[in-house]
């Protein structure tokens, strides 16, 4: 059967979205974005300086039937030209998933069309073959996040093979935390990124991170392709608590904080790009992809493709529309499941920690 308007919801954690993506006759561009549509609600958790996941779910009620019926307008379609329709399932914050899966199983029951239910995570590395058509494999792909950083090895396309993950913080985390230390506010990630800019990333060497002991979690791995950014945190921390103390005030002057804000970034992308081309080179990948709201990070999107040019690796990292929590990626990673035929059971619900 010819599925060719897919509407994909997502609602995993504080943007509300929906997407219609069409299946297209070109085997190298399968997959056409036809709307795309995010409701955020970074103002509503600003004040909170992170996601209140109670506010999150809240707002996600009041947002879906808006979001998806301006995906519908957008894409100039009805509801009954729909033919399938997907949905987060998880990981995320439970009360925000259940609406979406909520809304995508009624909304699918009541038009007769299947449903699937997509991972997060696959539909952040789906972006990047929705953004580039098919990329030469096997591939290795990073997709990094505020609660994920994870490398994935990708053999044939739509399966998903751990390499490595974080042990802690994950690296958008990590960013948020330390924007919050130095009173930059919420989101961290955009902020610490634009004051790095004009910071000397040089001026504070902070430690790395050797992992020497497989992870107890999953024994099966040995461990060298994980990551932790919790001592970074706690070194920059201990940075700005003495630096403090020794000006007798809790506000940095502005160019120290710029300078710290930059030395952190270096150090995060320095880990992120080593650790992603040593899995590449390992694994022997013809191709290297980032995927996830940190792949927005300007610094790291110039570091992987100057990466990837002086070793002759092709760099695959979705536009920035499709970088941050969407619905059109969810479309992406639905439709590839739909071609192998999963269907979500009509007890589908929601699985805060879903894996992949």
């Amino acid at each position: 059967m010819s599925f060719q308007h897919l509407l994909a919801i997502e609602t995993s954690c504080d943007e509300t979205a929906a997407a219609i993506v069409d299946q297209t006759d070109d085997a190298d561009r399968p997959w056409a974005v036809r709307s795309s549509v995010v409701a955020s609600q970074v103002a509503i958790h600003r004040e909170w300086g992170g996601v209140v996941p109670e506010l999150a779910s809240r707002q996600h009620v009041r947002d879906i039937c808006g979001v998806v019926e301006r995906a519908l307008a957008d894409a100039d379609l009805s509801w009954s030209a729909i033919d399938a329709m997907a949905v987060t399932q998880g990981p995320g914050l439970v009360g925000s998933l259940l609406v979406g899966v909520s809304f995508a199983k009624a909304a699918a029951w009541s038009l007769g069309r299947p449903l699937v239910a997509v991972h997060h995570l696959a539909g952040h590395i789906e972006s990047i073959w929705l953004d580039h058509g098919r990329i030469p494999l096997p591939a290795v792909v990073l997709v990094v996040s505020g609660g994920h950083t994870n490398l994935y090895l990708i053999r044939r396309e739509g399966e998903y093979v751990l390499l490595g993950r974080t042990r802690d913080d994950a690296a958008g985390e990590a960013y948020d935390k330390v924007a919050k230390l130095l009173g930059l506010g919420y989101p961290g990630g955009p902020i610490v990124d634009r004051l790095a800019a004009d910071g000397n990333a040089r001026a504070i060497r902070w430690p790395g991170t050797r992992l020497t002991n497989p992870d107890r979690n999953h024994p099966e791995r040995d461990g060298r392709f994980d990551f932790s950014f919790s001592g970074l945190k706690t070194a920059v921390l201990r940075h700005v608590r003495a630096r403090q103390a020794a000006l007798g005030q809790d506000r940095l002057p502005a160019a120290e904080v710029r300078d710290i804000a930059a030395s952190f970034q270096r150090r995060v992308v320095e880990t992120l790009v080593e650790r992603t081309f040593a899995a590449a080179r390992w694994y022997g990948a013809r191709a290297v992809g980032v995927a996830g709201g940190v792949s927005a990070n300007a610094h790291l999107r110039s570091e992987m493709t100057a990466r990837g040019a002086a070793v002759e690796l092709p760099v695959f990292i979705p536009r920035l529309s499709l970088s941050t929590d969407n619905a059109a990626m969810i479309a992406a990673a639905g439709l590839r499941q739909l071609a192998r035929g999963r269907l979500a059971p009509p007890d589908l619900n929601a699985d805060a920690s879903l894996a992949l």
